[in-house]
């Protein structure tokens, strides 16, 4: 896929790290010269102006981009890259700041596709939110231990169960629950899970695939 990272700072440039190691194509936007320069170093394509208007992310090459994210601390910025990315079919990914209030998450969530925030797994979240998919690896944690996020989709085995009751056995096991457009939290007793819920999870890297079948089907 190609990428356009909107923010070279501690969400955008381990998100864009991450995304190159997996073999997408990113090129980041950043109107502070410095990091400009770090990413160039670092190997990205990077486009130095304000990732909210249209000449710098067409330099950028939004035009043929599958995905915008914006990831600086600015919502303002954030949210006019997203919709510039929209007039071009991008999937949109929005980050917003650490003071979150419901009422900030309310006023973009209906215009974009997803939005993540330093406290939903940071660069995890972000990293999963462009990608669109319902199972990503989203780091090694050691050689054996992958962290890892699910999305839920209908049907899905686990669909109805209580997340305190998922056993994964000696597999892994689930740390954080969410629902669709909600922050990722420490699951309460009675929660249950829903269609289109994220559940984040700590695995032993062999065992991926197996709870992915036993979790999605």
């Amino acid at each position: 896929m190609k990428l356009v990272i909107v923010g070279y700072g501690r969400v955008g440039s381990r998100t864009a790290r991450v995304l190159r190691e997996e073999g997408h194509d990113v090129t980041v936007v950043d109107n502070d010269e410095k990091k400009v320069d770090r990413a160039r170093d670092e190997g990205f394509e990077a486009v130095l102006g304000d990732g909210g208007t249209e000449s710098v992310l067409s330099e950028a090459g939004v035009e043929g981009a599958d995905a915008v994210g914006g990831l600086t601390g600015d919502p303002n910025v954030n949210f006019a890259a997203c919709m510039l990315g929209k007039e071009y079919d991008c999937r949109t990914v929005m980050r917003i700041s650490e003071d979150y209030r419901q009422e900030i998450y309310e006023r973009y969530a209906d215009d974009v596709d997803e939005i993540i925030y330093p406290e939903r797994l940071g660069a995890a979240g972000a990293k999963t939110a462009l990608l669109g998919g319902d199972f990503n690896a989203i780091g090694d944690l050691t050689d054996q231990l992958r962290l890892t996020t699910v999305t839920v989709p209908d049907g899905a085995p686990v669909v109805g169960q209580h997340v305190a009751n998922i056993d994964l056995g000696a597999d892994g096991r689930v740390y954080a629950h969410g629902r669709e457009r909600e922050p990722m939290t420490i699951p309460l007793p009675g929660t249950v899970v829903e269609p289109g819920d994220q559940l984040a999870l700590l695995t032993e890297r062999t065992a991926l695939e197996r709870v992915r079948s036993e979790l999605l089907g």
